[in-house]
């Protein structure tokens, strides 16, 4: 099973170039750049937006999704709407109370989709996560936009970690297995291991932010994804990197 992981788009307004840079043909580029690896399976794991859920930004990604032909899974991120999200995808059936969390089946693997777009997550959600860990076996694979850990990135760490980590932390080290979390948000590239937990932080689309600084800065332009293989309970995983687009 090959996955493609893209994060934190942050598609503007057509004509708009947020920091100077073609957020829309970075997404074209990068779409039209992974089709080489045949991936059984594109996600994107949130941040969709530049700043907040727009019904019409949410179209013309769709759009230019269904041109792709590959099958793909979109989440929430804290600039995103998950209910407009949803709708514009044709998921409302996956909403429980204006959040987007699913299981899903890719190849031979069960796949969980977590929804941490409000900065944290319902009892509601914790507890489905909870049963499907349950129910679960062998090396597992969770999507979700915030990274359930501070990862030293301190601009991020101080304004924007997920709220209910510790929390979250439980859940996951109660599973037997190795849960493998795949995430952005934090606009860098990280691993963190804590017990059972191997938490992959994904760069973005737009821009990398400076790990060292305490005041927003960015590092740099150039904008990966995530390639992601299990191969008989073997996880491999590679981030590659190109140049981003500048208006």
């Amino acid at each position: 099973m090959k996955i493609i992981q893209i994060t934190d788009l942050h598609i503007d307004r057509e004509g708009e170039y947020p920091f100077n840079i073609d957020v829309r043909k970075n997404f074209l580029r990068i779409l039209n750049y992974i089709k080489s690896f045949k991936p059984d399976h594109l996600v994107i794991s949130g941040d969709l937006c530049y700043r907040d859920g727009e019904v019409e930004i949410y179209e013309w990604i769709h759009g230019v999704l269904d041109t792709v032909e590959l099958p793909y899974s979109v989440i929430a991120g804290n600039h995103d709407d998950s209910t407009m999200l949803a709708q514009t995808f044709g998921l409302e059936h996956l909403l429980h109370d204006g959040e987007l969390y699913f299981a899903r089946r890719i190849g031979k693997e069960t796949v969980l989709f977590l929804d941490s777009g409000r900065g944290s997550h319902s009892h509601r959600q914790l507890n489905w996560l909870r049963r499907q860990l349950k129910n679960a076996q062998g090396e597992l694979i969770v999507f979700m936009h915030h990274p359930p850990n501070l990862c030293e990135v301190p601009f991020m760490d101080t304004r924007y970690a997920l709220q209910d980590i510790e929390e979250v932390q439980k859940v996951f080290a109660a599973y037997p297995g190795n849960v493998n979390v795949f995430c952005g948000h934090y606009h860098v590239e990280k691993t963190i291991r804590l017990g059972n937990l191997l938490i992959q932080v994904t760069p973005s689309c737009f821009f990398q932010i400076d790990q060292q600084q305490q005041d927003f800065k960015v590092d740099h332009h150039r904008i990966a994804f995530r390639e992601i293989v299990l191969d008989n309970q073997q996880l491999f995983t590679t981030v590659r990197y190109f140049n981003g687009s500048r208006h």
